[in-house]
């Protein structure tokens, strides 16, 4: 099948789920697409008599799509730079310390106590992987998914402190999520020929942080530069000046082999009119930020769609489901952990609210980007660097901890929300 016939097929998809879901379902768009997908998904397996044909063309779409390939490279950037455009910068910079605790040392917390606890717990349950790849799992499950993230909170009432929290980490913890994946994955595919130091994995750290943020600040200031010369004289070119910014950011940061995730947050905080002066305000027109909530909502509905479908070509087994439930409750543990000991040592010194502890373990879904980084090591499996076995149990656990991050936590924080927002009015 041609890409042009897949992109097709998954935006007819996209139309008809969003159309159900506003008009039948009413739930949030992020669930009610990922619900329906899911749906669809178990119809084509369990269908598979009837609708022998239907199965193979949905394994053929799946097997040749490459979805962590897409989804960096094109999806990830314009979902990260439309996110970054909505945050308010003043309040950003309020909470800024916070955010940058929970953004770095929060992912690195998550990552050790995650992979640990499963490398202990999972031989209890049958199931036996090297150390280095529970460290792997805890690496890629440990960033919340700011698409996810920041489609809840757009309809909840949350304060803008707490706002300004939940979706300054999401954006910020999925790129050092990415980098500390990156590193990781270094380490475990490297061989046993290969030299790996603390300085060479310090290096590799510091050029993907530095270099992601570095690159984002440049083209960030470029493009308002334009924006501001441009006046809003003509809307056309100031979307095509913010599309350039995107994909040219997106493949430099490729060539130079820094954070892509951290360059599109940082362009997006450059181009973004909230909590600006009033002339930075005004450097890109209403029109700029209409196109790029399209794009945000067409990406979305497209990227929860293509998670939904990942359950055909997923290898499952007992073992594997069982290891997954056991993921569950270890990813919320090390999120209570990573959240809880950065936020305690914090409110030390400031005043942070009642809930908020219970509120970030919570409202922290994953999504596809934990997906994607799950999927991508299909890769290091066909070269013998990692082994196929162990590759599909952590495609499992992923995906299972997505499910239900996405599905129970999506429905139910809400009703946290709002306890948080009564408790302050009291």
């Amino acid at each position: 099948m041609e890409a042009l016939d897949f992109i097709t097929i998954l935006i007819i998809l996209a139309a008809f789920f969003l159309l159900v879901n506003v008009k039948v379902l009413k739930l949030p768009s992020t669930i009610g697409l990922m619900i329906m997908a899911l749906c669809l998904s178990l119809f084509i397996i369990f269908g598979e008599i009837i609708f022998r044909t239907l199965k193979e063309l949905a394994n053929n779409l799946m097997t040749e799509f490459d979805f962590s390939k897409v989804l960096f490279q094109v999806m990830l950037s314009f979902l990260l730079f439309a996110g970054a455009l909505e945050l308010d910068l003043r309040k950003l910079g309020e909470e800024k310390w916070v955010i940058f605790i929970l953004a770095t040392a929060g992912v690195l917390i998550s990552t050790f106590v995650v992979g640990y606890s499963m490398y202990f717990i999972l031989p209890y349950a049958g199931v036996h992987i090297e150390l280095i790849n529970c460290l792997l799992f805890g690496a890629l499950i440990s960033p919340t998914d700011p698409i996810a993230v920041l489609a809840m909170i757009k309809k909840s009432v949350v304060s803008k402190s707490l706002e300004a929290q939940i979706a300054g980490e999401s954006l910020f913890n999925d790129g050092i999520g990415v980098v500390v994946f990156l590193t990781i994955l270094h380490i475990a595919t490297a061989g046993a020929s290969s030299h790996v130091t603390p300085g060479s994995v310090a290096m590799l750290f510091g050029q993907e942080v530095i270099g992601g943020i570095g690159l984002g600040a440049i083209f960030g200031y470029l493009g308002l530069k334009l924006l501001m010369i441009i006046e809003n004289e003509y809307t056309e070119i100031e979307v095509l000046v913010t599309l350039s910014m995107v994909l040219g950011g997106a493949s430099i940061a490729e060539m130079l082999h820094v954070s892509g995730p951290l360059a599109m947050v940082t362009m997006g905080l450059f181009v973004g009119n909230k909590g600006r002066s009033a002339e930075l305000e005004k450097a890109a027109g209403e029109y700029v930020y209409k196109f790029w909530h399209l794009m945000d909502e067409a990406m979305n509905a497209i990227l929860f769609i293509l998670i939904g479908m990942q359950i055909i070509v997923i290898n499952w087994s007992m073992d594997y489901i069982l290891a997954a439930v056991i993921a569950i409750v270890v990813v919320l543990m090390g999120r209570v952990i990573s959240v809880g000991f950065p936020v305690t040592i914090y409110r030390l010194k400031s005043a942070i609210p009642k809930y908020t502890i219970r509120i970030l373990t919570w409202s922290g879904l994953r999504g596809g980007i934990s997906v994607a980084l799950a999927l991508s090591l299909y890769e290091f499996a066909k070269e013998g660097k990692m082994i196929p076995e162990t590759v599909d149990l952590i495609i499992v656990m992923t995906y299972c901890v997505v499910l239900f991050s996405i599905v129970i936590q999506g429905l139910t924080v809400k009703k946290l929300f709002a306890l948080a927002a009564k408790s302050e009015k009291n």
